[in-house]
């Protein structure tokens, strides 16, 4: 069994602690909370509150919450295959065509934004803070950040917002 006796004198039962090592902290990017600051009590949980991110169009006041996928475009319509979450229709005005029909998906996943550009006749520009603008190419989709510009064409400009708690 233990080649060092119980009682020897070259044992040192002391000398090995084992220390737990404390977690490393997870935070969330999108919010810059903590993730695992979880106090155990004996209260009841609070309902978890939904917070979603949102959009806001150059020229618009108000903001649309991307609690649902949002389609944005010069006359946007449903997608031909149904899904199980039915998309908001975004109108915006394209005095020049620039914009087309359907022209841009915008949606929440998780704690991430995807822009996905519905095979547009003219394009989706995307610029991420601190780098190049990209246009997206037909049908590609993009994962972006808060702060995130997408200019869509006759001076429509959507910025993604961080996120929101419902009003």
């Amino acid at each position: 069994t233990d080649p060092v006796a119980a009682d020897s004198p070259t044992r040192d039962s002391a000398a090995t602690v084992i220390v737990p090592r404390a977690p490393a902290r997870r935070i969330d990017h999108a919010t810059g909370e903590p993730l695992d600051d979880v106090e155990d009590t004996d209260e009841p949980d609070e309902p978890e509150v939904a917070r979603f991110y949102a959009i806001r169009l150059g020229w618009r006041d108000d903001l649309v919450a991307l609690d649902t996928p949002c389609i944005i475009g010069r006359r946007p319509s449903l997608p031909r295959i149904p899904s199980p979450v039915v998309p908001r229709l975004v109108r915006v005005p394209s005095s020049r065509k620039e914009v087309s029909s359907s022209h841009v998906e915008v949606r929440q996943v998780g704690s991430s934004v995807i822009v996905t550009d519905l095979k547009s006749t003219n394009g989706s520009v995307v610029i991420v803070p601190g780098s190049v603008p990209r246009k997206l190419r037909q049908g590609e989709s993009v994962v972006v950040s808060p702060g995130t510009l997408v200019d869509i064409g006759d001076n429509n400009i959507l910025q993604i917002l961080p996120m929101q708690r419902p009003a």
